[in-house]
């Protein structure tokens, strides 16, 4: 067995070994290098786990983070979305209270004039005959149109009722044109009466007669302005369509007369493009009527004169088929009396002198004397 010099890396001495102190030195050194590794590698795998799971904790926390993030967002977006609701109810609630103390401010202002025109007409009425009840009224709504004639209803016809040629009259009339074209008309009836009055009428009491009057007079609406059953609600409430009991019927009280007014004529001057081109329509279709009317008169005026035409050439032709016929048998007699006529012609050529005294020798004598002379 051979000696090994070794040199330490120390002190830098030379000594020798052996292969067996080689070899324990070797392990001594390999073994240690071994523990060396492992236990590097070990710190290695440690620190890597350790890494790994510093990065997926950072990572859990982040993810955790951007969740909650999330979360929170969503909480505050739902917390603006209620409070936007909120306000926005808080809005309506105090939309809904401005709009219901207005309406009750109107309301009772409605009231107060509905009080305040019922206590002047009762105060008014009180001071009055019972003609001149019914005459004030009408003289009253008369004056009111008057008042707004020029500037609401300058082309308008507003004129009393004064034909009464059917046993009955309305009170007035208002009509309003646009050129040739009639847009609306109204019939007004004014009713009112004493409180002292024994028997109470009722609005509907009239009814009847003012949808008669509308009729005959050719008016598209029927208006009561009326102060009679001065404790209904449904009366004093404003503009009442009675249009389920007559069409086109309404009832107003005295301070509804303008309005109602305005309010029929307006609607009635917007649908009046419509009702020109329904015009139009009606024209041409009574155009058409006509035309197919005239066509019809010319179809069955033309009929008959070619039926009499028809008839008269059929006579004509019988005529000519008749006369042909007569023709042909006074041909047909013509010729047989030329052949008579030929016949005789030929019979006078052969008669003489001598074939005729034949048996009259006296006479043949004469003749021979008339020819020696």
């Amino acid at each position: 067995m051979s000696n090994q010099e070794l040199r330490c890396p120390n002190c830098g001495k030379v000594f020798q070994v052996d292969e067996s102190g080689y070899a324990a030195i070797l392990k001594q050194v390999h073994d240690a290098e071994f523990e060396k590794e492992v236990k590097r590698l070990e710190d290695s795998i440690d620190k890597k786990k350790s890494d790994e799971l510093t990065i997926a904790t950072m990572q859990q926390e982040r993810s955790f983070s951007e969740q909650m993030k999330e979360k929170d967002d969503l909480i505050a977006e739902k917390d603006r979305e209620i409070d936007s609701l909120k306000n926005t109810l808080s809005l309506q609630e105090r939309d809904v209270e401005i709009k219901e103390k207005n309406l009750l401010e109107r309301h009772k202002d409605e009231l107060r004039i509905r009080d305040e025109e019922i206590e002047r007409l009762k105060d008014f009425k009180a001071k009055l005959s019972t003609k001149m009840v019914g005459e004030s009224l009408e003289q009253h709504c008369q004056s009111q149109f008057n008042q707004f004639r020029m500037a609401a209803f300058p082309n308008a016809y507003f004129e009393k009722d004064n034909d009464s040629k059917s046993g009955s009259k309305g009170d007035f009339i208002f009509r309003e044109s646009s050129g040739d074209t009639e847009f609306i008309s109204i019939m007004f009836e004014m009713k009112t009466e004493m409180d002292t009055t024994e028997k109470k009428h009722k609005n509907e009491d009239f009814f009847k007669e003012l949808d008669k009057d509308r009729n005959e007079k050719n008016c598209e609406y029927a208006v009561l302005v009326t102060t009679l059953e001065m404790d209904s609600d449904l009366y004093n409430s404003g503009i009442v369509d009675v249009s389920y009991r007559y069409p086109k019927m309404f009832v107003v009280r005295p301070q509804f007369f303008i309005p109602i007014i305005s309010l029929l004529r307006n609607a009635a001057y917007n649908s009046l493009e419509y009702k020109k081109k329904l015009e139009d329509v009606q024209r041409q279709q009574l155009d058409i009527y006509n035309f197919e009317q005239n066509l019809e008169t010319f179809k069955n005026g033309f009929a008959y004169s070619f039926d009499q035409a028809n008839k008269r050439f059929a006579e004509a032709i019988k005529g000519i088929d008749n006369a042909i016929d007569a023709l042909t048998k006074i041909r047909e007699k013509l010729v047989t009396s030329g052949n008579h006529l030929n016949a005789a012609n030929n019979k006078l050529d052969a008669v003489s002198i001598k074939k005729l005294t034949n048996n009259a020798p006296s006479v043949r004598e004469m003749f021979e004397e008339i020819k020696t002379e």
